[in-house]
Order: C-alpha cells, then structure tokens, then sequence
C-alpha cells in the first residue's frame, strides 16, 4: 500500500505541514508510523480525506450541461490578438488555459478579476507517472 509522509500529504493537499499535523491531532486524517518512525498517511486514506475536503468555487450559472468537469475560478490573464485569444483560470490550485476568439473574450465581457467557470468536455484525458511517483 502507499504511504505518504507528512510533507508529502501537505505538498499533494495544497497546505503546510503543520496543518496535515494538526488535521492528524484531532481525528480528520489518521496517520502511521513508518519503519523509520515516521508519521506517514495511507495513500487510500488521503485520497478519500481529499475528495472530502475539495470545495470547488460555487458554479455561478444556472445552466445545465452534460459536461461534467467544471473549474469556477478567476481570471488571472488574457492575451489577445486581432482574431484570438488566450484566457487563463486560476481554479482553486488549478491553472486552466483556455484558446478562443477575440470576439468571444468580448462578447463574454472577460477582465482580468472576472470570474469565470472553463467547462471541459474531453473524450481522452491522458494520465502519467514517472517511476518516481507514487
């Protein structure tokens, strides 16, 4: 089974180290000792203690989709030309990057500090390690 140490589960969840500790103090997220006598966090353990945290930006349109991946967040950068455009999100820990018409940044009233929702509708998501990952 995976184990992550404490700095490992912290880099993973976005915090510092001493909040994992103290999520480990008080009952949030269990953790062992390793053969080294380290604090470390089951993998299985983390990534349930993850799902359960995540809080995504509330999804201010009302709309409804059959695209499931929807990313709330603000945007942090528009480059634009006289045809297109690139947009970027800052989605909670996320970067989302999305390319469009310079007429559509317009047309959507997009400024940097805007909120925005990126709704991705993907046949393929390409997903890699390396062997140093665990």
């Amino acid at each position: 089974m995976t184990h992550y140490r404490i700095s490992e589960a912290a880099e993973l969840l976005g915090v510092s180290d001493d909040t994992v500790r103290r999520w480990v103090e008080v009952g949030a997220l269990t953790s062992t000792s390793d053969e080294a006598g380290r604090a470390v966090v089951a993998g299985r353990d983390l990534a349930a203690f993850a799902v359960e945290r995540a809080k995504a930006p509330e999804d201010p349109s009302a709309s409804r989709s059959s695209a499931r991946n929807r990313f709330t967040g603000l945007v942090t950068g528009i480059t634009t030309d006289t045809v297109m455009a690139q947009v970027d999100l800052q989605c909670g820990p996320f970067r989302v990057v999305s390319l469009m018409s310079s007429e559509a940044v317009r047309e959507l009233g997009l400024e940097i500090g805007s909120r925005a929702v990126a709704v991705v509708k993907a046949t393929t998501v390409v997903v890699e390690t390396t062997r140093g990952l665990r």
